[in-house]
């Protein structure tokens, strides 16, 4: 499991989800729709329809990762933060029972918003 409390989560941008199909097929159930995806350097996160899946890429090679599955019916309560005009990240911070919060820092073009609504609709 990836230590979210220590982890640096940082800076994620926005990327075409259905190009990481292929490295998660392996994990993704029968008819689970990748929905939006962010990238770091290395590491990235996959929203679907049931969870948010996301993966530390260790090593110096990246061949081995480290996959969590946080599904989105074990979110308690989340929070979002906007990109403002000098400060152009965008936060998100989800409650999960058991796990405790996890926060996710994205670049400013992320749409935020669509995974607020996301989160939501499976929660609320």
């Amino acid at each position: 499991m990836i230590d979210f409390e220590n982890a640096r989560w940082v800076k994620l941008s926005a990327v075409n989800a259905e190009s990481l199909r292929d490295s998660l097929q392996h994990l993704l159930l029968e008819g689970e729709a990748l929905l939006i995806a962010a990238r770091g350097a290395r590491d990235y996160v996959v929203f679907t329809d049931r969870r948010i899946i996301a993966v530390n890429v260790q090593g110096i090679t990246g061949k081995k990762k480290d996959y969590s599955s946080l599904p989105l019916s074990k979110v308690q309560a989340f929070s979002i933060e906007t990109a403002g005009t000098f400060d152009r990240d965008s936060e998100l911070e989800m409650w999960f029972s058991g796990l405790g919060k996890v926060r996710l820092e994205f670049a400013g073009n992320f749409d935020l918003a669509y995974v607020a609504r996301l989160i939501g609709s499976r929660i609320l």
